[in-house]
């Protein structure tokens, strides 16, 4: 079976499974798990942070962050396209009671003029007070394409004058870092807090790290403790994770290049219309004429490759370190074949 549905559905190498095997554990619960540890100031000093804090999922470092920014009742600037609003189960109104002003990027990225008018005046009873500026790079729903740094560095610049935070979902960073052959200390410098996922293109089974300064790592703690995020002995996860950073994070290069091939071969069909721009994992192709999505997924499963649909018009094929050179060559035969 050749999986494209999503850079989740990765299997652990050996060596990631041996490294977790080897895993010096303790109750993360009350710091003592030494691989905890040890993954939460590897990853900030990556960053050029303070501290790390190892949760479950990206949704879960998502949505701390956003309840340790903010008060009830405040509002979060963010794109329309953005996990934080369409997959992470309307967590900002549950978990934050905050509202959500939505802006129609470019492919889910944001601009400095955009964030500036959509602050609201705080001097407005009849408005809730901007209090977050939430940015996602990679944007998932935009094909996987990334921010220019200027472009961050801008917004930023309007967050300093207006007195709001800046919070990157970073579920896929490691991929716009190495298309985009930028720093990650450089992000830790632009962001107050930083979510990065180890379970997508990484490969790790399970986790993600949220990274700020420590008196926001401190905060964000307890809300994880309320979220029931203690893990107790997760070395083993944590495990999976160092050994991710160390050994997986160039290799990515390789997924963006089998991801403009597939997409390639997809635009030489009839029965594909408009492409996004294809950036980095991610390849995100309007079905047309004698195919919809779901029949043109079923048709592909017929050849056990497997497809996500991602609205009425549009599947969805995300690379990862499970699809080989071998099973895009066989991908590609087939889209040709159809």
């Amino acid at each position: 079976m050749i999986d494209f549905r999503s850079d989740t559905v990765t299997q652990p190498t050996e060596a990631m499974l041996q490294a977790m095997l080897s895993a010096k554990v303790g109750d993360d619960v009350f710091g003592e798990d030494p691989t905890i540890n040890q993954l939460e100031q590897m990853t900030a000093e990556m960053f050029g942070l303070e501290a790390g804090l190892f949760c479950p999922s990206g949704t879960m470092t998502n949505q701390i962050a956003i309840k340790a920014h903010t008060q009830p009742g405040d509002e979060v600037i963010c794109d329309e396209l953005s996990h934080i609003y369409q997959y992470e189960g309307g967590g900002v109104a549950v978990n934050s009671a905050c509202s959500v002003r939505l802006l129609h990027g470019n492919n889910g990225r944001l601009t400095a003029d955009m964030v500036k008018n959509a602050i609201n005046n705080p001097e407005d009873v009849h408005k809730p007070i901007s209090r977050l500026v939430s940015l996602e790079n990679t944007v998932n729903k935009g094909g996987g394409c990334c921010y220019e740094l200027a472009d961050i560095e801008d917004i930023k610049t309007v967050c300093l004058s207006y007195n709001l935070g800046l919070h990157l979902d970073g579920a896929r960073l490691f991929n716009a870092l190495v298309y985009k052959q930028q720093k990650a200390s450089d992000y830790g410098q632009l962001f107050d807090s930083i979510s990065i996922c180890l379970s997508k293109g990484l490969g790790t089974p399970v986790g993600s790290v949220l990274l700020g300064n420590k008196a926001f790592i401190k905060k964000s703690r307890r809300i994880r403790k309320v979220m029931g995020g203690g893990m107790r002995q997760a070395g083993i996860l944590a495990a999976a994770g160092i050994y991710a950073l160390e050994n997986n994070i160039n290799r990515l290069a390789e997924d963006h290049l089998h991801a403009t091939q597939i997409a390639a071969a997809l635009a030489e069909t009839d029965y594909v219309g408009d492409i996004l721009p294809v950036e980095t994992n991610i390849v995100i192709a309007t079905i047309k004429g004698r195919f919809t999505p779901t029949t043109f997924i079923e048709a592909m499963a017929k050849h056990n490759i497997k497809l996500f649909s991602v609205s009425s018009t549009q599947i969805r094929l995300v690379l990862h370190l499970n699809i080989t050179k071998e099973m895009v060559e066989t991908t590609i035969d087939t889209i040709k074949k159809l």
